[in-house]
């Protein structure tokens, strides 16, 4: 099997199993974005997600001898977070706040370009981010792993524990979703 692991975080994993704190706040900066942006998809509420991602590190940190380094240690992070996000959603049991995320440096989604072309860079990286964020919290999830953090079927399926056709169906429908919603948008802007 490939080893999935990047040499820097093995040194930084195994420096934190020996108890070197700033090694594992090396990997904690270094993933803290990433893991911050699935919470905030899944949950939709920034205060929720920086506390999701927080406990998340919390998590991992105490269980960082159980990662066996098989997979990437995003990977890793991105599973916890992600039950721990659910699991919020699950406790809350209340209507998600839509707020935007600071997507600097995120590669575009290219699902629906042509549409996407009638406006501008901003206003369409905008307008992109509501958009997924009405999406329902697991298609939101999944648009943000695939598109943004450039996760693959393979790896999606590991962190949402689903089958890989699940994801695939999943991923093809929220496409579709999201150029339904854009393209009402785009109409609505047009007509204003």
């Amino acid at each position: 099997m490939e080893h999935m692991l990047l040499p820097e975080d093995k040194e930084l994993i195994s420096r934190s199993l020996a108890g070197d704190h700033v090694a594992y706040g090396v990997l904690v900066d270094r993933y803290k974005y990433l893991i911050f942006t699935l919470a905030c998809r899944l949950l939709k509420n920034k205060e929720d997600a920086e506390e999701i991602a927080q406990d998340t590190f919390v998590k991992a940190f105490e269980a960082l001898e159980t990662f066996k380094g098989d997979a990437k240690f995003s990977s890793w992070l991105y599973r916890i977070a992600y039950r721990k996000s659910l699991d919020r959603i699950k406790q809350n049991k209340r209507q998600p706040f839509l707020n935007s995320i600071d997507d600097d440096g995120v590669r575009e989604l290219k699902a629906s370009g042509s549409i996407l072309e009638a406006i501008d860079r901003k206003e369409r990286s905008e307008l992109l981010k509501a958009t997924i964020n009405r999406l329902p919290e697991i298609d939101s999830a999944l648009v943000t792993l695939y598109y943004y953090e450039q996760l693959t079927i393979r790896e999606i399926s590991e962190i949402m524990d689903m089958s890989q056709n699940a994801i695939k169906v999943r991923l093809f429908r929220s496409r579709k979703q999201l150029e339904d919603l854009l393209v009402g948008d785009i109409k609505t802007i047009n007509s204003n």
